[in-house]
Order: C-alpha cells, then structure tokens, then sequence
C-alpha cells in the first residue's frame, strides 16, 4: 500500500472517530432532559476515556501521530478529513461543549425527584 493511501486510510479512521466522539458530545443535554442519566453516563465515560488517551499522547490524538509518518504537511487537518479551522479549534470547541453539557446533565440530575 503506498504511503498515500495509508494516509488517507488513517484519516478516514481518524474521521470516523472524531464524529463517534462528537456525537457523545452533543446529545448529552437531550439525554439529561430525557432523564437517560444511564446514557449520560456511558456518553460521560467515553469522552473521558478520549481525553485521557489524548493527556497521555502530550495533547494530541495516536492517530496524529502515525498520520505523521505519511506526510511532510503539518496543517492543522493533514490527518483528518475537517476544515482545517475545525481542527484547529476542535479541543476547544468539543471541550466547553462538554463542559457545558456535564453542567446541564448534572442540574437535570439534581432537580430530578425520585421515583
């Protein structure tokens, strides 16, 4: 397999696993409303378990790095398939997105009464 098509493999695999993450992300304040705090939670435990592969990579994803061995291009997207702003910005939008959302889960939790 040459060099391009390995890389454009990872990035496809990267994509692929940046949208999962994403959609833990995002509907954590739909599942707090529903008062799926089961789902909250297992949305919760795979975006820590992300964060800390990444706290244990120096702030950057594995994927990054084998990318890196396919190409000379340090653009913020050469290993993944988003605008390049997106990539740029990505921890720190999914990050106060995430924030955010663990807020309004744990307020729902809070105000919700027993059954």
């Amino acid at each position: 397999m040459t060099a391009e098509r390995r890389l454009t493999l990872i990035k496809l695999i990267h994509t692929l696993v940046w949208a999962v993450l994403a959609a833990c992300v995002l509907p954590l304040p739909v599942a707090a409303l529903w008062h799926r705090f089961d789902v909250a939670v297992i949305l919760t435990v795979i975006i820590v378990a992300e964060c800390t592969v990444i706290a244990l990579n120096h702030g950057k994803c594995p994927l990054t790095d084998v990318a890196a061995r396919y190409t000379k291009d340090r653009r913020d997207n050469f290993d993944i398939y988003l605008p390049n702003w997106l990539a740029r910005h990505n921890k720190a939008i999914f990050g106060a997105l995430f924030v955010l959302n663990e807020v309004i889960v744990l307020w729902f939790w809070m105000n919700t009464s027993p059954q």
